[in-house]
């Protein structure tokens, strides 16, 4: 009998086979090859179709659809066809008899036919998925996901049903691909510990399987890049995947992941290079306007002068070819870029100008946060942005759209602000979070400038809402119950400096009182926001050193940079200081094989700041083959990055021959320095005036002080004097000439600094820095990490450095002449006094 029952689900698998094999009508909707042959069988059968006969007929007439190009023509004619029409009031009378895989399927192409989402049928198929959802398979789940967000329900209760359905069966998911789809789908509705969790799922299932699609792949650093958190291992897998599948992107695909890592300022070398190298050679062959504009935004930002000249010139040709959206994006990539063509910004603006009734309000926010960034003199597109953004405004309810008008009206040369504007912005405040309260500040701010409100009175009303947003960014913070949600918030605080000023003592009392949540995870960002504030805290800074030692093998090396940099930026020694370095050093230099070249430059300068030069990360820099990679790396970075890691390992590279000449390492920045000396320009600003001529009047003469001195190594002090060793101070003869000839410098192992002209005998150089409020943390007086080492290496140089605190030059102590000679001589001469 039991052979029996284990026998009989074969049976009816068979007998099902068989029967749907001999269903002809069945098999013909199957194998039609065109939208009429597909209707042509519905008019015939139609009173004999079932409930399988109609998912499969609007089933292969999506596939049909989807080969097609110029879709949206198409589906046009599809959707207004008598037969589609019928066949969507079988499908609608059959909901009941649909397995959960055809209703979604179903639900899924009538969407992509652009059925509208308030259609009886569309909704009749929404209801039912909502009442099977617990049931769905997660490949089911995730198409449903994928309809939802595609008729704008992506934060709607029933995405959340969604998320529920995917938190308790997350285990079950049997594949990277629908998981990755459910990644991005469910994002806006998931909780920060659930995107935790996806993230280390699809991590376990890069580590499992060697066959990973780039599609998913792409799909989870989208998921990354919303995420803002990052988890940099993860990271690292899917760079290596698409490493060795580079070749079988297309060019959609290549291009969305260069503008994903662009934005994640995630700067891999090897994918770098070889992405722009595709990207050269694909430039040269596009075959469409359309294709061509994917390629401008992606090779644009990494591209050579004489490349962006010839992209920009093909751009003129073209830009009334493509897509007025496609546009937008260009638009941004040139405002990011500084871009400075008259002729391609007038072509692009009168495109858009031309197809200004076509955008939806976040387009037009994008349009007047890149115009304003640009060289731009179309007026009257400025004018009709302003417009529709004002109308958009009055007729808008949702706080964070709300939030972004009101940041790109505020950009606008705006000669009167519509008090219904201001009523807005008044009842949404209390709606939004850290973020959008900054955004709102910084609005309010612009407005408030005096040419804007010269000719309105209306600064009582912009102080009320500001107060209002302080009070409510205040109220938020103290009412913050979990750290990480406080530090995603803060994310987009780092622009703008109200609110972060207003609120960064709330900030970190906060983070104090959420310390029992800090993990490997979340303490480099909580180090990054630490830093940012600019406000010595140790107690916040102990427990990320604490956390770092625990955890040292989880943290990446990009994430491990971050930690440090917080620690010396604001030049503080954690506890146990020697044993919580060295274990830093240690996970770096056995990950320094993995280490793309910027980033060993930017950790190799962390650690001279804090006085750390280990050998092996030294040697690794500073050999050919590795400057090589460097500069390879450095020509796909936009120009500001690139510019801020060359400055970056000129320091390093200063620091290592001045205090650590055993290493052999040459000088040779020699020419960069000169070069960047020139396009420098001291601004010599009233108050070193002052300090020059007090110092005139103390040592006897303007010829006996210099101001803005040039040292070996290209220092730049701010106030130089000599004293004899009678401590007499040593007149200047010549004022222009350098006080040192860098050419003469030595390097070696037992080198000395030389001048061409040495100093009399016993004779001292004295370095006088005046020290802006930006060389101390907020609540200290202690100097930061940079400024540290500028007055460690000066002394290495042989000065005497004298530092003038702003805070004490500027204090209601001095305020006379004579008591800030007074000043300057116990500093200068403190030795004799």
């Amino acid at each position: 009998m039991f052979h029996w029952r284990r026998a009989l689900p074969l049976s009816v698998r068979l007998f099902q086979i068989r029967s749907i094999s001999s269903d002809p009508l069945l098999d013909q909707l199957v194998t039609c090859t065109n939208q009429f042959q597909i209707f042509q069988l519905v008019g015939i059968h139609k009173s004999k179709l079932t409930v399988q006969h109609v998912g499969c007929a609007i089933n292969t007439l999506w596939e049909i659809q989807k080969e097609k190009t110029s879709s949206s023509l198409k589906s046009e004619a599809v959707r207004n066809h008598p037969e589609f029409i019928a066949l969507r009031i079988l499908a609608e009378n059959k909901i009941d008899f649909m397995n959960d895989a055809a209703l979604v399927n179903t639900l899924y192409a009538v969407i992509r036919f652009n059925v509208e989402a308030h259609d009886s049928l569309v909704q009749q198929l929404l209801v039912e998925g909502w009442r099977r959802l617990e049931r769905f398979e997660p490949e089911t789940l995730s198409k449903f996901a994928v309809c939802l967000e595609k008729i704008d329900l992506g934060t709607s209760p029933l995405m959340g049903q969604v998320v529920n359905a995917l938190n308790m069966n997350l285990d079950n998911i049997p594949n990277i691909r629908i998981l990755s789809s459910l990644m991005i789908k469910t994002f806006p509705v998931t909780s920060t510990r659930l995107q935790h969790r996806l993230a280390e799922k699809a991590e376990s299932f890069m580590e499992s399987s060697d066959n990973v699609d780039v599609h998913s792949v792409r799909r989870i650093v989208q998921f990354l890049f919303l995420m803002k958190y990052d988890h940099q291992l993860l990271m690292d897998k899917c760079n290596k995947v698409f490493i060795r599948d580079i070749k079988k992107m297309n060019t959609d695909t290549m291009c969305i992941v260069t503008g994903l890592y662009r934005q994640m300022a995630f700067r891999q070398y090897e994918f770098q290079v070889m992405a722009k190298s595709s990207l050269l050679e694909l430039s040269n062959l596009w075959n469409n306007a359309e294709h061509f504009g994917k390629i401008f935004c992606a090779l644009f930002p990494m591209a050579s002068q004489e490349t962006r000249n010839r992209l920009e010139d093909d751009l003129v040709i073209l830009a009334d070819k493509i897509h007025h959206i496609s546009l937008v994006y260009i638009l941004e990539t040139m405002a990011e870029e500084e871009c400075k063509n008259p002729i391609l910004i007038q072509k692009i603006c009168s495109s858009i100008q031309e197809n200004l009734d076509n955008y939806h309000r976040l387009y037009l926010c994008k349009i007047t946060d890149a115009l304003v960034c640009l060289p731009c003199q179309n007026y009257q597109l400025f004018a009709d942005l302003q417009k529709r953004l004002t109308a958009y405004m009055k007729t808008c309810y949702i706080p964070t759209v709300v939030v972004m008008m009101t940041r790109s009206l505020s950009m606008l040369t705006l000669t009167k602000v519509d008090e219904a504007i201001l009523t807005k912005i008044d009842a949404i405040i209390p709606q939004c979070d850290l973020s959008d309260l900054n955004s709102i500040a910084n609005s309010l701010i612009r407005w408030l400038e005096p040419v804007k409100v010269s000719r309105q009175n209306k600064s009582g009303l912009y102080e009320k809402l500001l107060h209002k947003v302080s009070r409510h960014g205040l109220e938020r913070i103290q009412h913050m119950d979990n750290i990480d949600n406080l530090l995603q918030e803060l994310t987009y605080m780092m622009n703008g400096q109200w609110l972060q000023n207003m609120l960064i003592d709330d900030i970190l009392h906060t983070c104090q009182r959420l310390l029992h949540q800090v993990t490997w995870i979340n303490a480099p960002f909580l180090a990054l926001v630490t830093s940012y504030c600019n406000t010595l805290c140790p107690s916040v800074l102990d427990r990320i050193a604490e956390v770092t030692k625990e955890n040292i093998t989880k943290i990446h090396p990009t994430d491990l940079n971050r930690i440090l940099y917080s620690f010396v930026n604001l030049n503080y020694d954690p506890p146990q200081e020697e044993e919580f370095y060295n274990m830093c050093i240690q996970h770096i230099l056995s990950n320094l094989n993995s280490l793309p070249p910027h980033l060993m430059v930017l950790v190799g300068f962390t650690l001279a700041v804090a006085q750390y030069f280990p050998e092996g990360l030294i040697k690794s820099i500073f050999n050919i083959g590795f400057l090589t990679k460097l500069d390879s790396e450095l020509d796909t970075f936009p120009p500001d990055r690139s510019t801020k890691i060359r400055v970056r390992l000129m320091q390093l590279n200063r620091a290592v021959c001045l205090e650590c000449p055993e290493y052999q390492v040459p000088w040779f920045h020699e020419g960069y320095c000169r070069q960047m000396k020139q396009k420098d320009s001291n601004n010599k600003r009233s108050i070193y005036n002052q300090i020059h001529l007090f110092l005139g009047d103390l040592l006897g003469g303007i010829n006996y002080a210099k101001m803005f001195v040039t040292t070996p190594y290209y220092y730049t002090v701010d106030f130089e004097c000599i004293l004899n060793q009678n401590k007499k101070p040593i007149a200047y003869m010549d004022e222009n000439k350098l006080s040192s000839n860098v050419a003469e410098v030595q390097w070696g192992l037992d080198s000395q600094l030389m001048d061409n002209k040495p100093l009399p005998q016993g004779a001292q150089r004295v370095a006088i820095e005046f020290l802006n409020p930006v060389a101390f943390c907020r609540n200290s007086t202690k100097i930061k990490g940079l400024n540290a080492m500028k007055k460690r290496h000066l002394e290495i140089l042989g000065y005497y450095v004298v530092q003038i605190p702003s805070f004490e030059w500027n204090s209601m102590e001095l305020g006379t002449k004579d008591t800030w000679i007074n000043y300057l001589r116990k500093k200068i001469f403190a030795n004799e006094l």
